[in-house]
């Protein structure tokens, strides 16, 4: 196993610097011009819908699937929950795809956060603490600058607050839009779990600035939650406006790996 750090502080109020886990043998991205795929995924720390902690049915999840970019929420890290397990170096080595993990708070002895698995060589990785509203916990923007066949590509990961009002949703989507606004590098892609429904002012202030990929090529509700019988669609992959990303299809897979059921969409790079 061979541990990479590929680090960049450059956020509006930076937490402690991610850090990207591999492997020797991580495979190589599709040839310039192809189709590539994107999950986001509420893994719920491992934990399925039988109460057993199982990375091993993630990762074999996120192989069939084809997924090339991978966003990851409820990631823990050297938790008493999941017996100081490193989650990152462990996903990194089952998938054969490097890791980058950000930790947003310390919890039972060790760290809880998003983190993103990929197949394209990681340039720049950035998390942005979002400010707290509400006393809620603390809620973080993962942000990766990769090479996708000689091009750059931005890819934001975060996790928006579950509560029923949405203060702290409204807050974290401001300021997603003041980053946005400040990113001069296309394509951006932001993937999430965002607690959110499509209806909501939060989605439609998201809609603002991205275009859904599930509403530009999903067929159905795209439900994800909760898992063993969806009724609600809360995870987004969404693909910033006037962009060269071109969104072909998408879909939810079936999974009981996580009390959520992951979003896929495939890409095209004009």
């Amino acid at each position: 196993m061979t541990r990479l750090c590929k680090l960049v502080v450059a956020a509006l109020m930076a937490s402690p610097a991610p850090a990207a886990e591999t492997t020797d043998e991580a495979a190589k991205p599709a040839m310039k011009g192809h189709p590539f795929r994107v999950m986001t995924y509420n893994i719920h720390h491992g934990e399925g819908l039988d109460v057993k902690v199982d990375l091993a049915r993630i990762a074999d999840l996120i192989k069939r699937e084809g997924a090339d970019l991978v966003a990851l929420q409820e990631v823990d890290k050297g938790t008493e929950r999941t017996a100081r397990r490193d989650f990152p170096v462990e996903l990194a080595a089952l998938t054969g795809l490097t890791c980058v993990f950000s930790n947003n708070f310390s919890l039972q002895g060790g760290e809880y956060g998003n983190a993103v698995l990929t197949r394209f060589p990681v340039k720049q990785a950035t998390n942005t603490w979002f400010v707290k509203v509400n006393e809620t916990e603390q809620r973080g923007l993962l942000q990766l600058v990769l090479e996708v066949w000689g091009s750059e590509l931005v890819l934001l990961a975060t996790h928006l607050d579950h509560r029923s009002t949405d203060a702290a949703r409204w807050s974290n989507v401001c300021e997603i839009e003041a980053l946005l606004k400040a990113q001069r590098v296309k394509p951006i892609l932001l993937c999430g779990d965002f607690n959110d429904v499509p209806s909501s002012r939060v989605c439609r202030r998201l809609n603002e600035m991205f275009e859904d990929a599930w509403a530009l090529a999903g067929q159905g509700d795209g439900f994800t939650v909760p898992a063993e019988k969806p009724r609600r669609r809360i995870d987004y992959i969404w693909v910033a406006k006037g962009g060269p990303l071109v969104p072909l299809k998408a879909w939810v897979p079936e999974s009981q790996a996580s009390d959520h059921r992951p979003v896929v969409a495939e890409f095209r790079l004009r």
